[in-house]
């Protein structure tokens, strides 16, 4: 374990860890053009496309758990790029769906060929991708993603 870890909370271990991956995405990605929050537009965009969808960018949002604006922000620099199309929805005309080009594939490719290869070293401890033990991880991860959370007023002191 990390020293001084031994004693942090839950939140905070949460914190550290997606810090440590976004750096390690981040550097990894780098070579390629990319940063880790457009890696991850990219890499569900693939997902997506390979499930037969061509979603919209509010759709990407959601799958993604980015911030609306942030995602157009994101694909304005990667239709910039010539990584991905961004196209009018024929049935409404207010939502933008996305597509990977022909560049954007192959650079998308590489970049999950490379963040994999990180994955696998994270999970390594825990017996890698296929491990009963990082089963469990992925499912109790799921479930705290799942929990909503609301603001908690706190008392701005009593007069």
């Amino acid at each position: 374990m990390s020293k001084g870890s031994e004693r942090a909370t839950p939140g905070f271990l949460v914190w550290r860890l997606s810090t440590k991956w976004r750096v390690a995405v981040d550097r990894a990605v780098a070579p390629l053009g990319l940063t880790h929050a457009q890696y991850s537009l990219i890499a569900s965009l693939h997902g997506m496309q390979r499930a037969g969808e061509r979603p919209s960018q509010r759709r990407l949002a959601d799958h993604t758990g980015l911030e609306p604006l942030y995602v157009s922000k994101l694909a304005r620099a990667l239709e910039s790029a010539g990584l991905i199309e961004r196209t009018r929805d024929p049935r409404d005309p207010r939502a933008v769906q996305l597509a990977l080009t022909a560049q954007g594939e192959e650079v998308t490719r590489r970049a999950i060929t490379v963040v994999q290869g990180l994955l696998e070293q994270l999970l390594a401890p825990l017996g890698g991708m296929k491990s009963a033990r990082t089963h469990a991880l992925t499912d109790e991860l799921r479930t705290l993603l799942d929990v909503p959370l609301e603001p908690i007023e706190t008392s701005q002191g009593e007069s």
